[in-house]
């Protein structure tokens, strides 16, 4: 079975979330036709592994397999030291139903309070799965690392973004420009890997 990416092909990215297109879409250099689970009206599985791999391998696989096509999921989340790798697969959960992460940075900020920690070391993971309807599935993981700063500070990005200061920085995710965080993210790292093991 080949397991290359090849140019033109059709990618059911398993999101509900058509933002993540152009990103992704970008990320693979735009040779691909990308169409996402929420347009083929699959449904969403329960996240129910522990980590961000497993995570994005059970999308992978659900979507590829009801759709018959190859299938990308991705899976990210904020891990901070101090809190045990919390809120890590559960990042977008601790923003609630209405996904207002505002409530989930002032939780982060309230949990290490609580504790009264002052290791504020945290790393942003991005795990990519790449699946076959009826084959293997491909994962990838990239990390970054950095400092959590408080307050939040920038309204670009998203997520917990304005908390996070990756290594070598002085701006948060939130305040820099999108090429230059882009340059370093942890998405941009798991990217990379799945390109240089898919692609010729």
């Amino acid at each position: 079975m080949n397991l290359k990416l090849i140019k033109g092909m059709r990618i059911v990215v398993a999101t509900h979330n058509p933002g993540k297109v152009p990103e992704i879409s970008a990320l693979l250099g735009g040779n691909y036709e990308l169409v996402t689970a929420g347009q083929l009206n699959l449904p969403e599985p329960e996240e129910t592994e522990s980590t961000f791999g497993g995570n994005a391998m059970l999308k992978a696989r659900h979507a590829a397999q009801l759709s018959g096509q190859v299938a990308l999921a991705d899976d990210s989340g904020l891990s901070v030291a101090a809190l045990h790798g919390a809120p890590g697969i559960f990042s977008a959960r601790w923003a609630g139903p209405g996904k207002d992460f505002a409530v989930a940075m002032a939780k982060v900020e309230q949990r290490l309070e609580e504790i009264g920690a002052t290791d504020r070391a945290a790393w942003f993971t991005s795990a990519l799965a790449l699946a076959w309807p009826d084959g293997p599935c491909v994962v990838v993981e990239g990390v970054v690392r950095g400092q959590l700063t408080f307050p939040p500070r920038g309204d670009k990005g998203f997520g917990y973004d304005p908390l996070f200061i990756a290594e070598g920085q002085t701006l948060t995710f939130g305040e820099m420009d999108p090429a230059a965080k882009d340059a370093i993210s942890h998405r941009t790292r798991a990217f990379e890997k799945l390109k240089a093991a898919l692609i010729d």
